[in-house]
């Protein structure tokens, strides 16, 4: 072999070599992971292609509300509003007439019982009175509902009973011109099923115990 044609090959051979090392040097350099190469992602396989999957937040969609859904909406809004003001005062009122008809059960004597019920009134005078002429007439209608659901009477036997049957039917007149009935039933699971609910709402809210008699008072 000549000294060109081995000078050649010594040309080729270097040149070779080189081309090793650099594609060495680049199969080092894949092997290095950054930052990102590290994140794991979720993926999907679609027709043999691996494709990066990922979930969207969640998305609200509102409409308009027509004419009566927001005729509803003030419906209920109306009825919420009356429970969460006129439940406290049912619940007290319904704690007093509960313990006076305890009490009455045991008493005989009819002076003792007007003594006992003319006491009792004065207490309910004294806590409602001023309280309760700041309600509208359907806030009223709300509160006796409410009332007769915590004593299990309507407003009219409690004030048969407390006040004379005369008594009673006068003030059931008044209630008539103002469009309301002193004989407000309560039945939750029927008609009144929206005002148990939001009174358990109260009660959950403000930390009320239910102290309602379910058994009709027999007066």
């Amino acid at each position: 072999m000549s000294f060109k044609q081995n000078n050649r090959l010594l040309k080729c051979l270097a040149l070779f070599f080189m081309m090793l090392n650099i594609g060495g040097l680049e199969t080092n350099a894949q092997t290095v992971y950054g930052v990102n190469d590290t994140i794991i992602h979720e993926a999907v396989v679609y027709d043999g292609d691996t494709i990066e999957a990922k979930t969207l937040g969640i998305l609200f969609i509102y409409s308009r509300m027509t004419e009566s859904q927001r005729a509803e909406a003030a419906k209920y809004n109306r009825l919420r509003n009356a429970v969460y003001v006129t439940y406290p005062f049912a619940r007290k009122a319904g704690i007093i007439m509960n313990e006076m008809n305890a009490r009455l059960a045991s008493i005989t004597d009819k002076q003792e019982r007007k003594k006992y019920i003319k006491t009792k009134e004065s207490v309910l005078r004294r806590d409602f009175t001023d309280p309760l002429t700041n309600l509208s007439v359907y806030q009223g209608k709300v509160l006796m509902k409410l009332i007769n659901r915590e004593t299990g009477n309507n407003c009219y036997e409690i004030i048969k009973e407390y006040k004379g049957g005369l008594t009673a039917r006068l003030y059931q007149t008044v209630a008539f011109f103002f469009n309301s009935n002193l004989k407000q039933p309560y039945n939750e699971k029927n008609e009144d099923a929206v005002i148990e609910k939001l009174v358990k709402e109260v009660q959950r809210m403000y930390g009320y115990q239910d102290i309602r008699k379910t058994d009709v008072v027999q007066m």
